[in-house]
């Protein structure tokens, strides 16, 4: 579901009453844009707390900052708060990775999460794995995979681009997705290029990687080494290697390079040049806590007739561990504490309640926010709508980097341009202009939609998102654009200032 079919009159009211003061609205900017703290926010989720893995120490030191930073701020009703289960957390306690032979070389290096390390130190060969499918990779490497570091013989094709890392939308880009309109879906084309892409070479591919890694554990070979052709000029894009699940096995050591190390190893054995490589590599798995947690928070709303209503902002605390998740998604979660801490500054009593949730298990499958929808609003599963449901007016994500703020995806929901324009308009000096009926996804918005809830996620500057920084060990403080985060903070505090005040 895709639209909410309990607000939709409130959207098609032609005429809006708007009880906010706009000299509320220079306020906010003025204390967003002037006196922001969003950068030391930021600091605070990233270097202080370190990458945020779910359910790992440093996801849990950034959701202890941030629960007190709310406390301190004077939100009420601040707590780690329990969706359900999630499984065991990982950390990565030491790595180091580098050819020994034929000459020295430390290598970019990064072992993927939930994988288990190689028991001490490691001089190992590299066995080069070249195979159609994996009974060929039974019939020709059964047996000669002890002691061994393995790499597939799949040579990454890297192309020059002079595409630039720096991507801001463009006054055309922006006004096309204004003009998109909705067209029903192709579903029959959408299910082949479902079936071709699950059916072809990747699926080859995984089951090939699936059955070398099980030889691989059963006759003690030490890690294999992966890449991709987004892992160039030194980044690397690292996430998982296994499941995560409380009952499942340590998963076999893989371990994510950068394609111009990946692809140097594949010609010199290509060449007949022996390759080792000394590997050490620690891991712990964390078994003490299943549950996975939330950071809540609010400011109660003051009208008699509308407190039970509920204005609700959020991005994902969690991250990958290739870094420490500046852009995905600190950024987001800084945004919108320091949207928090702006209407707290400024004394201003809402209307409505304004809630933050700070999300977790976003990674492994917007889990956090599902599952605090399903226990306070609805369950998708059942669709069966908790009284809160009906008191629920309206959701706003950040998780696309830290790119500035230039219009929003109205998830399909037409009906919701008019007021979104309105909340819009006082920010248009700021850069906001895209209101697009597009849908976006990937992320917890997603969460609220599935149930008829109003989410919604902002159109922002993809800067260099998708292309360096997205789950990769390039996602660092560094990486985050200050004025960007000023002006999506300010945004993002008037957007609900004018919506918890709204008639």
């Amino acid at each position: 579901m895709r639209k909410s079919y309990l607000l939709i009159l409130l959207f098609l009211i032609p005429n809006l009453l708007w009880a906010q003061d706009p000299a509320v609205i220079q306020n906010i900017k003025h204390e967003g844009l002037e006196n922001s703290q969003v950068m030391d926010i930021a600091f605070q989720l990233t270097e202080v707390s370190g990458p945020r893995l779910m359910a790992s120490p440093g996801f849990y030191r950034a959701a202890d900052y941030s629960v007190n930073q709310l406390k301190e701020w004077g939100l009420q009703n601040v707590k780690r708060d329990p969706w359900g289960d999630f499984g065991k957390g990982w950390e990565l306690t030491k790595s180091y990775v580098a050819m020994k032979a034929p000459w020295y070389k430390p290598l970019i290096a990064f072992p993927k999460a939930w994988t288990k390390g190689t028991n001490g130190y490691k001089n190992a060969s590299v066995i080069l794995v070249s195979a159609q499918d994996s009974a060929e990779v039974v019939d020709k490497y059964k047996g000669k995979l002890a002691g061994k570091v393995i790499i597939m013989d799949n040579l990454i094709d890297y192309t020059l681009t002079a595409k630039t890392d720096l991507v801001r939308y463009t006054d055309a880009e922006l006004d096309s997705m204004q003009k998109v309109q909705l067209t029903p879906p192709d579903t029959a084309a959408q299910r082949r290029r479902y079936r071709s892409y699950f059916s072809g070479d990747w699926r080859k591919a995984r089951i090939m990687a699936a059955t070398l890694k099980e030889m691989a554990e059963e006759e003690g070979a030490v890690a294999m080494l992966t890449s991709s052709a987004r892992n160039h000029d030194g980044t690397v894009f690292v996430q998982g290697g296994g499941s995560h699940k409380m009952d499942a096995p340590e998963n076999f050591l893989d371990i994510a390079l950068a394609l111009e190390d990946y692809n140097m190893i594949i010609r010199l054995l290509r060449n007949n040049t022996p390759v080792n490589l000394e590997v050490d590599v620690a891991t712990r798995f964390l078994t003490d806590e299943e549950k996975g947690y939330n950071v809540i928070g609010e400011i109660p709303g003051t009208d008699e007739k509308l407190k039970d209503e509920v204005i609700m902002i959020g991005g994902h605390l969690d991250s990958w561990q290739g870094a420490t998740g500046a852009t995905d998604n600190a950024a987001g979660s800084a945004v919108m504490m320091e949207a928090m801490r702006i209407l707290k500054t400024l004394n201003i009593a809402p209307r409505r309640t304004i809630r933050i949730g700070l999300w977790s298990g976003e990674e492994q499958g917007i889990y956090g926010s599902r599952g605090y929808v399903a226990k306070t609003f609805a369950d998708r599963a059942n669709m069966k709508l908790k009284p809160t449901h009906e008191k629920f007016d309206v959701y706003f994500n950040l998780d696309n980097g830290t790119g500035r703020i230039r219009g929003i995806y109205l998830q399909e929901n037409e009906n919701a341009r008019g007021v979104m324009t309105k909340w819009m308009d006082p920010f248009k000096d700021l850069g906001v202009k895209a209101i697009t009926v597009s849908n976006t996804g990937g992320t917890d918005h997603l969460s609220f939609d599935a149930v008829g809830l109003p989410g919604f996620q902002f159109i922002q500057d993809e800067v260099e998102y998708g292309s360096r920084t997205h789950h990769s060990n390039m996602d660092s403080y560094d990486h985050l654009v200050p004025d960007d985060l000023r002006q999506a903070a300010t945004i993002v505090a008037g957007m609900i200032y004018q919506a918890a005040m709204s008639d």
